[in-house]
């Protein structure tokens, strides 16, 4: 009896030569050695995470809103002009001109630069931690979450060609017949159905268009969960809204570049 109760709880001395060198007390809490197997990082991954998912909701009601507007270009020229100079005379005289415009502008840019870093953060400790394994049969899920890093660079750069072609007028990007707009006017309706009567200018939004449903479905999707959500039925609810929202904003957005295309627009 106390040899076989000896042999229970010391694993090592049962096993004999089969572990030489184990910590006994290490075998009884289930851990072969004490020290860390890699060094913990400064930020954990689930801040990371929660940075991600708040960046990237800050990000989905923006294009949300901005949808919106957008589709008060069918109302008429005049109807979408006032409209783009309302946000830049907004709250004046408490702001300055363009004054709501640049706070929405720098918490964009923050948001971008927290949410591109936390991603290139998170993305090389997994390939670091997976290796050469990969997720199978996650179907659409799962095609959404290997393009991740292909839509962000897509949409990256639509988002530095769509401000240089409709905001700025400067480069390449824009059309030869952009007008800035001034403290009275603006001519909004005028620079987007310039931009989008080219041809390729219309097929690469379509495209980044596309790449913003991929992107924002998978990306609201893993927000739920990244934020906490357990319970099986809100989970259910976000899953949906973040399908629904990323459909929505998809479809509203490539309507305006296809109406322009085909005469209904011009």
């Amino acid at each position: 009896m106390a040899s076989s109760q000896t042999a229970a709880g010391h694993p090592s001395r049962a096993m004999g030569s089969a572990l030489p060198g184990a910590d006994d007390a290490a075998l009884e809490l289930g851990r072969v050695r004490d020290a860390r197997v890699r060094r913990a990082p400064r930020v954990p991954s689930w801040v990371l995470k929660v940075v991600m998912a708040l960046s990237g909701v800050v990000f989905a009601l923006y294009v949300l809103v901005h949808m919106i507007g957008n589709l008060k270009v069918f109302t008429g020229a005049d109807h979408f002009n006032e409209y783009a100079h309302w946000l830049r005379t907004v709250l004046q005289p408490f702001l300055p001109y363009e004054g709501l415009l640049w706070v929405v502008r720098v918490v964009l840019l923050v948001c971008l630069v927290a949410h591109v870093g936390a991603a290139g953060v998170l993305w090389s400790r997994g390939r670091a931690s997976r290796g050469t394994h990969r997720h199978q049969g996650l179907g659409l899920r799962n095609f959404t979450a290997r393009t991740m890093l292909v839509t962000g660079v897509v949409l990256l750069g639509f988002v530095v060609f769509h401000v240089l072609d409709l905001t700025t007028g400067t480069g390449g990007a824009a059309s030869t017949s952009f007008r800035a707009a001034t403290l009275d006017q603006a001519y909004a309706y005028e620079n987007l159905i310039a931009s989008f009567q080219r041809p390729v200018a219309a097929a690469f939004y379509l495209l980044a268009m596309i790449a913003l449903f991929l992107h924002l479905a998978h990306g609201l999707w893993a927000a739920v969960s990244d934020l906490g959500a357990t319970g099986r039925r809100l989970r259910a609810v976000g899953y949906a809204v973040a399908g629904v929202l990323a459909l929505a904003v998809m479809l509203g957005n490539i309507i305006i570049p296809i109406s322009v295309l085909t005469g209904l627009l011009s």
